[in-house]
């Protein structure tokens, strides 16, 4: 008996144990994140000054230069961040429902191949206006239809929407390498630029996209906030049975969501190929499906928010493609090592956000 009471005295406590935090003010959330951000940016320039040995502030100062030095690059940026945000808005009702919809990037593309198809078949038969009201319709049927495919499947077979859509990119980069076989001429494997029945250009290519997703991002804030449609997702997302407790056709919600979802894949993909490209090709999206994921977990699934986090990794996106310029570097990868030792501080300051480490307190045993 003696001696399992010593055992007992003797059995040592955790150095430390995690315990989640109650909700954090939006203040504090913001400092934690900015703080993230600034040890970011520190330690890539004491990397780049290990690599390069220049002075962090010039590494500062290429990042700065390649978003704002020129007109054109401000615009960029801005296209950039607009592409991101409204992919990313298109994800967002998904997550939101925790259905983890990865195949943005086979939505766009597809949108943007029937885009194409008809600004290079009907473009110099018809008037463009009528083309390009046949171009809306049709990328946004398109976009809709390959983000239903895999909500019907989940909604009556229960299949993994993660795997699904994402096999569903392949099959629309496949799709797309054989349509542009069949339209490119003297054998090249580039369809070149589409010269007919271009959706009409304000200030810059650009503008069209910019202006089209602030839109988008206050009509998603309202649809999320304020509508029914909003509230049934987040119910199905935070518990099916209890959303089919209050009666709520969680099947019909999927499919509604992902119709959602499709839509704006597919005006994204319209504006791709139809404002800012004027062609398609097998990396028209360039994994901008995947960025948004990102998008879109960084700003708490809020529309809002979604517009700083677009704007940071587009920023970092142009800025760190200055520098491997600016520093004369014979590996681009620079540039990815820069954006994700920037990204992975902000994420790691969530941990921060939600939890809080308690170390023990030891006290002294009685003899």
């Amino acid at each position: 008996m003696a001696e399992n009471v010593k055992q007992a005295k003797t059995v040592k406590e955790p150095l430390f144990h995690i315990v989640k935090k109650n909700a954090m003010p939006l203040w504090q959330r913001i400092l934690i994140k900015a703080g993230g951000l600034l040890l970011g940016f520190l330690i890539s320039g004491l990397l780049v000054t290990a690599l390069t040995g220049q002075s962090p502030l010039k590494l500062y100062k290429s990042l700065f230069e390649g978003n704002f030095g020129q007109e054109i690059r401000v615009w960029k940026m801005l296209q950039e961040t607009a592409l991101l945000l409204g992919i990313g808005l298109a994800l967002l009702p998904a997550f939101k429902m925790k259905f983890w919809n990865l195949g943005a990037d086979g939505q766009v593309l597809m949108s943007a191949l029937v885009t194409a198809g008809l600004m290079y078949k009907l473009g110099p038969k018809m008037d463009s206006a009528i083309v390009n009201i046949l171009m809306i319709v049709c990328s946004i049927a398109t976009g809709i239809i390959w983000a239903v495919i895999p909500a019907l499947f989940k909604a009556k077979w229960k299949t993994n929407e993660t795997l699904f859509t994402l096999m569903m990119n392949y099959i629309a980069t496949g799709i797309t390498a054989y349509m542009i076989s069949i339209w490119a001429t003297n054998g090249s494997a580039t369809m070149g630029t589409i010269k007919y029945a271009w959706l009409p250009e304000f200030v810059d290519r650009s503008f069209l996209t910019i202006v089209i997703v602030a839109v988008l991002t206050v009509l998603m804030f309202v649809y999320l906030k304020f509508s029914k449609h909003g509230y049934e997702l987040s119910v199905v997302g935070e518990s099916e049975n209890t959303a089919r407790y209050v009666g709520i056709n969680v099947k019909k919600v999927v499919i509604r969501t992902l119709v959602l979802s499709g839509a704006i894949c597919g005006i994204m993909g319209l504006l791709l190929a139809g404002s800012i490209n004027h062609t398609i090709s097998k990396t028209l999206v360039d994994s901008r499906g995947f960025t948004a994921v990102l998008v879109t977990w960084l700003a708490d699934f809020n529309p809002f928010y979604m517009v700083f986090t677009a704007f940071l990794i587009s920023f970092l996106k142009s800025g760190s493609s200055n520098v491997v310029t600016d520093f004369a570097l014979n590996n681009s990868a620079i540039a990815s090592i820069i954006t994700g030792i920037v990204i992975f501080c902000v994420i790691g300051c969530e941990f921060f956000i939600r939890y809080s480490v308690k170390f023990a307190n030891k006290k002294k045993e009685g003899k």
